[in-house]
């Protein structure tokens, strides 16, 4: 019986794993063959981000905003790498700040963390605005945001295909747990929480994991909390 095989030719044996270098161990889950109609969290280990958004592979994408500084975060870089846009990194920063001007003016009470629509024609940014006065975003924001932004997907076809950043590994818009960047899990269960069910691509800094197994999905199988507990 012949054996389904990855590459043309001798590559199957040729493209050997790496025994040092960035390298990921993905491990499957769960039967490929049913549908548990439960609703999760796609992982993209290994893709990129920016060529996918490019390349029209999603309508909208979420990431983070401040109306203080912008330039080392996906805004920016989304901001110039679609021509269509009639956004730029100092526009979209301003408008930011003359929101936040508007809330602190008309809902200076109102601590939700809101979301910022900027529409680049053919891809559609929802900005997750970080909280005043705070240098960080924290897990509650990320929860509460994504809360918001699920309702603002439910139902809205034209906004889909969805995806998000991790907020992990961030430059302008840090994400914090007591004082330190919480796990991947731990951010994956608070967008899940709030009902997001759309893509996330893990940061760069975990392309290189070797020791550790990671899922393509979100929640985890069970397994994961069985071990932690101490079970097999």
């Amino acid at each position: 019986m012949n054996r389904t095989r990855i590459y043309n030719g001798d590559g199957d044996s040729l493209v050997e794993a790496p025994h040092s270098g960035p390298r990921i161990t993905l491990v499957p889950s769960g039967n490929p063959r049913t549908v548990n109609g439960s609703r999760g969290i796609r992982l993209l280990w290994g893709q990129h981000l920016l060529n996918d958004l490019v390349e029209g592979r999603y309508r909208t994408v979420i990431c983070g905003i401040n109306e203080v500084d912008n330039a080392h975060g996906v805004l920016g870089e989304l901001l110039q790498l679609i021509p269509t846009s009639q956004w730029t990194l100092s526009s979209a920063t301003s408008f930011a700040k003359v929101f936040r001007s508007a809330i602190s003016l008309h809902a200076k009470d109102d601590r939700e963390p809101y979301v910022l629509k900027f529409d680049l024609d053919r891809l559609l940014i929802f900005a997750l605005l970080r909280p005043v006065d705070r240098t960080h975003f924290t897990l509650e924001d990320i929860f509460r945001g994504f809360r918001t932004i699920s309702r603002m997907l439910e139902g809205r076809r034209d906004r889909q295909p969805v995806c998000s950043v991790s907020f992990l590994g961030a430059k302008s818009n840090r994400l914090l747990h007591d004082n330190e960047e919480p796990s991947l899990e731990a951010v994956l269960h608070a967008m899940h929480q709030a009902g997001f069910t759309g893509d996330v691509y893990p940061p760069v800094a975990l392309w290189d994991v070797p020791n550790t197994a990671v899922f393509a999905n979100y929640p985890f199988p069970e397994g994961v909390q069985r071990m932690r507990e101490g079970s097999s």
